[in-house]
């Protein structure tokens, strides 16, 4: 399996994190608290950019890539903390009308999910709701809701359901659900593995600029550690979020649903070690508002729960290692 990436997915890398650098800057995503999460201007350059659509053929106005390719677009994602129901809205592309085109928000939720919580739900235009009978497109407005005061990340407004959610209309069997969940879950794995690299860069860039006792705190031993546990996992975590990627274009190189378990798994605990050691590095400063550290920690945790948390997905590897033995 080869992890290098051509010519074209390195320029489709670098070329969305370029835009995500001049659209989606710090003080922009944070000033999109105010409007849920969610700008119809920016998510609708996300849409020009491709993001949305790559999977899709080009006859459907699509790109026609693969999902090595989706997963590298939403590493970048993933970097740039950018909000709003991303993944969705990709898993959305070609079974509702506008999703790729970035003109419908699309939004989700299991309906068995415990919970009872979705992400959102003011922005949507459409709620797709997954249970083991297919997937199902319902109007966002007729569910019955309250939105929660004080959601763990800033940036991702959440709402309790109250009572039953909405039929809708099928725009998927129960033979796509599976797939649904797995692509959903791969996804994001890219965006937790985006988190691990650039709180790592950050930790970094403040160990060599930050000076105590006349020398830059990076030159610190324990703080040397520290960064080279973080680079570490990133790594450990891009290596099994690419193969997943490789893996669900091409089954026959593995089993996707373990590829994808073991990247959602790898990721998680990289995107949440490298957070809270980034915050450790910035010192007390790093605990306040005013640094970006805390943010991104929060979204990791946000993230580790969407698509099956690390403990469904282990369930999952350890179905699929006794299903090969």
């Amino acid at each position: 399996m080869d992890f290098e990436l051509s010519e074209d997915q390195t320029a489709l890398q670098e070329g969305l994190r370029q835009f995500c650098a001049g659209r989606f800057p710090m003080e922009a995503v944070r000033a999109l608290e105010g409007r849920g999460g969610v700008d119809r201007a920016l998510w609708a350059e996300l849409a020009e950019m491709g993001v949305f659509a790559l999977r899709l053929p080009e006859a459907d106005g699509g790109v026609g890539l693969g999902w090595a390719d989706v997963v590298l677009s939403f590493e970048e994602l993933g970097r740039a903390l950018v909000p709003g129901p991303l993944v969705w809205t990709q898993l959305a592309a070609g079974l509702v009308p506008g999703a790729g085109l970035g003109e419908v928000v699309v939004g989700g939720v299991e309906r068995d999910d415990p919970s009872r919580l979705v992400e959102y739900l003011d922005s949507l235009d459409v709620l797709l709701v997954l249970d083991d009978e297919g997937v199902w497109a319902a109007d966002p407005g007729a569910v019955e809701a309250h939105r929660l005061g004080v959601p763990l990340d800033p940036l991702v407004p959440v709402s309790r359901v109250v009572g039953d959610l909405p039929a809708g209309e099928q725009v998927s069997d129960a033979a796509g659900v599976a797939a649904f969940r797995r692509h959903g879950a791969a996804l994001v794995a890219a965006q937790l593995l985006g988190i691990a690299e650039v709180t790592t860069d950050l930790a970094v860039a403040f160990a060599k600029d930050r000076v105590q006792f006349d020398r830059p705190i990076g030159s610190f031993q324990a703080l040397k550690h520290l960064m080279a546990d973080m680079f570490t996992r990133a790594e450990v975590a891009r290596g099994a979020v690419y193969a997943a990627g490789v893996t669900l274009d091409d089954p026959a190189v593995g089993r996707p649903e373990r590829a994808v378990a073991a990247a959602k798994i790898t990721a998680a605990e990289a995107a949440l070690a490298n957070a809270k050691s980034c915050i450790q590095v910035h010192g007390g400063m790093g605990f306040t508002w005013e640094v970006d550290a805390h943010l991104f920690l929060k979204r990791a945790y946000a993230l580790e729960v969407a698509f099956g948390s690390s403990e469904e997905q282990a369930e999952v590897m350890a179905a699929a290692l006794a299903d090969a033995g």
